[in-house]
């Protein structure tokens, strides 16, 4: 049987099944609803968030012709089975990062005017458009600001800023969110049970965070994991393939500069660059630490978190043990490392005084 990589496989083909993009989804189902469609959209936002995937499922509905009650398409007509079956006329994709001059702007312009075959909608998704050169978007101006009725054209860019005004003025704008890591889990946890595999839950947190807002990028990384772990992931498989730094080094060396110890927090910083990390990777970690375990000190912020409820505990925990004064200082020192980290000549002894300096900050107010 083939292989199909979960990116694929479980790409949306409903505007329910999108994830993480609830007020689009809706906003698109209402405009099909009450017949308001307009002949030019324009999709912003980071990569692997769903733009490409929302004008396929906007594109596939708005040329059903058996509508569910949802609003969603029915998969049964003939226009829906030529989508499915990627024979379908009626909706065009173009790659502007490869076809982005005015000869390829005049052909598309050729082909707007012929009607569909089947089905009420030509629609035209044009990805990446942001690529297209200025007399390319000057050429595309009028077709896209009076196309003819059976036209639409969805364009879709994550670098909105470098789109020329005159075109934004002609688009309804819909600008995509990052997934969250809570959703990226969520949908995860649903293909790591279609697929068999059993996953805990850090696991898939570690992915999700990996991954930045991404669902393509998180899905990719699934697959990865699960071609080193096979059908049973754990979080140490995780952090040893995708080579993340552990969470316990961290609480390990918090609670080692609270104790004022700099022996021992200079040796779990050697244990850690003799592992491979990078020092400046690690201290970067140490800082945004801290800024966790101060938004764990208030009911207000915790939400603010974006990692599992076995380590949020373990946060609160050790927040408990730490003034804010402290972490205030801590946080303030490690940022200020990191920023001065690629001036310095001595890297090593660079990370190790900021430590130090660290592990002095509640023994200076002792004295």
């Amino acid at each position: 049987m083939e292989y199909i990589v979960s990116a694929r496989k479980y790409r949306p083909t409903t505007f329910q099944s999108v994830v993480g993009q609830s007020s689009i989804t809706t906003t698109l189902k209402n405009a099909i609803k009450n017949n308001q469609l307009a002949h030019a959209y324009l999709f912003c936002g980071p990569r692997g968030v769903g733009k490409t995937t929302c004008a396929r499922i906007f594109a596939k509905t708005i040329n059903c012709s058996n509508v569910s009650a949802d609003f969603d398409a029915c998969n049964e007509c003939e226009s829906c089975k030529a989508f499915n079956e990627n024979r379908s006329y009626n909706i065009h994709e173009l790659d502007a990062a490869s076809n982005n001059t005015v000869e390829d702007m005049r052909s598309l312009i050729d082909k707007v005017r012929v009607p569909p075959q089947m089905g009420k909608y030509s629609v035209y998704i044009i990805d990446e458009v942001h690529m297209l050169s200025s007399q390319a978007f000057n050429t595309f101006l009028k077709t896209l600001e009076e196309p003819p009725k059976h036209a639409i054209f969805i364009l879709a860019t994550t670098e909105k800023h470098k789109i020329i005004p005159t075109i934004l003025s002609r688009c309804q704008i819909f600008d995509f969110n990052r997934i969250s890591v809570e959703d990226a889990v969520n949908h995860l946890k649903y293909v790591s049970q279609s697929e068999g595999v059993s996953a805990e839950e850090e696991a898939l947190n570690i992915i999700a965070q990996k991954a930045d807002g991404a669902m393509r990028d998180a899905l990719s990384i699934f697959d990865q994991v699960v071609a080193f772990s096979g059908k049973d992931i754990t979080y140490q498989q995780v952090i040893e393939n995708l080579n993340v730094l552990d969470y316990d080094y961290y609480f390990k060396i918090t609670d080692a500069l609270l104790a004022g110890d700099y022996k021992q927090t200079l040796l779990i910083f050697d244990e850690i660059l003799k592992k491979g990390f990078d020092a400046q990777h690690f201290i970067s970690g140490l800082a945004g630490h801290f800024r966790d375990l101060l938004v764990s000190k208030d009911p207000a912020t915790v939400r603010l978190m974006e990692v599992g409820p076995s380590v949020k505990q373990k946060y609160a925990d050790q927040a408990a043990k730490c003034s804010i004064d402290f972490l205030y200082e801590a946080l303030e020192t490690a940022s200020e490392c990191d920023f001065q980290y690629r001036l310095a000549k001595n890297k090593r002894l660079h990370v190790e005084f900021a430590l130090i300096k660290m592990s002095r900050i509640l023994l200076k107010k002792k004295v």
